[in-house]
């Protein structure tokens, strides 16, 4: 997401859960710092009778294949006054659609002005259509914008600053993470933190294969992930100097190092896969496990 001074939106799934109102919240709050609007989406359904929006549309469960669509256009009306109510300085659209939530959402992501997508990571177990988690994950790995999602328990995002956090590894995701990371600090005016992890090369010694007896030393293997680590950051730094960055190079797990980094106010920010990633999987292992541990908003650029 950027603050560029065109109309643009950051497009928002809700599906009448917390999880949602959470992403809800945070995408407006997000597009009020960067002057963009907000585009509120929703698949046709009942409204169920539970969650943060409960209650609005009745205790009557529709059938998923019946036409009525008058819970999914009240949630969306109500969805729509509350952000204009919370930001009422902000542009605010609604979309009501009749596909799947995934490939609802992708639409608007592919359309033109779409800044971002942000959804939350759990919806509805009902018949309601919701973004739930697996929605998140295929949405990542497909969508042409950078997706940010929402855990259940996000605290509320209002008035919140929170660091960039981006997780690094000379992969071209990576170097993209690290472009989105550097803009979302800069409009945000927070700290960014790069991080990037190495393991002991033993650890794979049996697999790999022969490895040259330097390589086993730990101070060799730090001092090559920090070398990689600044030369991601160095264009991006020059391209955004008033950003204040911070390195951190870590002797752990990729994903322990960005979840012990993270805080819940934090957004971390990582690449869609990374360096050897099975092109089978719709994510990188480190995104996905990034995904469903983290207590703050992650990003997921490709």
């Amino acid at each position: 997401m950027d603050g560029a001074t065109t109309t643009r939106w950051v497009v928002v799934g809700v599906d009448g859960t917390e999880s949602s109102r959470h992403a809800l919240e945070w995408a407006a709050n997000q597009a009020a710092q960067r002057g963009l609007g907000v585009r509120i989406v929703t698949a046709a359904g009942p409204l169920a009778g539970v969650g943060a929006f409960a209650g609005l549309g009745g205790a009557e469960q529709v059938p998923p294949d019946d036409t009525d669509t008058s819970g999914a256009s009240l949630l969306l009306d109500y969805a729509g006054d509350w952000v204009s109510r919370l930001f009422p300085e902000l542009e605010v659209q609604t979309r009501l659609s009749y596909a799947r939530p995934v490939d609802a959402l992708l639409a608007e992501a592919s359309a033109e002005g779409c800044a971002a997508v942000v959804v939350g990571s759990r919806g509805l177990s009902g018949i309601v259509a919701a973004f739930v988690g697996s929605v998140g994950i295929e949405l990542a790995a497909r969508a042409p914008v950078p997706v940010i999602v929402l855990p259940r328990e996000h605290a509320s995002a209002h008035g919140v600053r929170g660091r960039v956090i981006v997780g690094t590894d000379g992969s071209e995701p990576s170097r993209r993470a690290v472009d989105v990371a550097f803009r979302h600090a800069e409009v945000a005016r927070t700290e960014l933190v790069a991080v990037s992890a190495w393991q002991p090369l033993v650890a794979f010694a049996a697999a790999t294969g022969p490895i040259p007896p330097e390589l086993f030393d730990d101070a060799t293997a730090a001092e090559a992930a920090r070398q990689s680590l600044e030369e991601e950051i160095a264009e991006p730094r020059r391209r955004h100097p008033e950003v204040t960055v911070r390195t951190r190079v870590v002797r752990a797990h990729p994903v322990v190092a960005l979840l012990e980094e993270a805080t819940p106010a934090d957004l971390i920010v990582v690449g869609s896969r990374g360096r050897g990633g099975f092109r089978g999987l719709l994510l990188g292992s480190v995104s996905h496990s990034v995904l469903h541990g983290a207590r703050g908003p992650v990003a997921i650029v490709r």
